[in-house]
């Protein structure tokens, strides 16, 4: 369903005007509490926010830490799908947070790949046909105090590379 909207809107609006708006307004996204509240044109950069308000709010006046968690969680995923394009696949394969301290205010976190991150994963993914990418965020206060630490590790691979090992597992069984 994402994807096939997602082909419309290019039609009227640009990637990142897609990916802001597609977040905002998704069920999926708003139910995090999470707003994404600024993308780069190039996809490299984007920066949420979680409110501290009465969805998000746990026994202790603090943001529930599941709202920090998936308000950051699929972020890096879907921001390198775009990036990367239909010739690749992209999957969330391990994500970890740790916590530092009790969120009390309005937090931030902001996701960045350099145009080098992107030459290396395309890079590794022709050479080997599949790339695991480890990027780290923190969600923060607006005075830069940090609430908690999240990694994620994506799995990233030549689509065709994918279909043939998929057909390889699916043979075997």
């Amino acid at each position: 369903m994402y994807r096939t909207l997602t082909k419309f809107l290019k039609t009227f609006l640009s990637d990142a005007q897609i990916y802001k708006h597609g977040f905002n307004w998704s069920p999926m996204y708003r139910r995090t509490t999470g707003k994404i509240i600024e993308v780069s044109d190039d996809l490299l950069y984007i920066k949420i926010a979680i409110p501290l308000n009465i969805k998000n709010r746990n026994y202790v006046d603090s943001i529930f830490g599941g709202s920090l968690f998936s308000a950051t969680d699929p972020i890096y995923m879907i921001q390198l799908m775009t990036i990367l394009g239909n010739n690749y696949v992209v999957w969330d394969k391990n994500a970890s947070i740790k916590y530092k301290r009790p969120a009390k205010e309005k937090a931030y976190s902001e996701f960045t790949f350099t145009p080098k991150e992107i030459e290396r994963i395309k890079e590794q993914v022709t050479v080997n046909g599949e790339f695991d990418v480890v990027k780290t965020t923190q969600i923060k206060s607006k005075n830069h105090s940090v609430f908690a630490e999240v990694t994620k590790t994506m799995y990233v691979a030549d689509k065709a590379f994918y279909k043939q090992k998929r057909a390889l597992k699916t043979h075997r069984r």
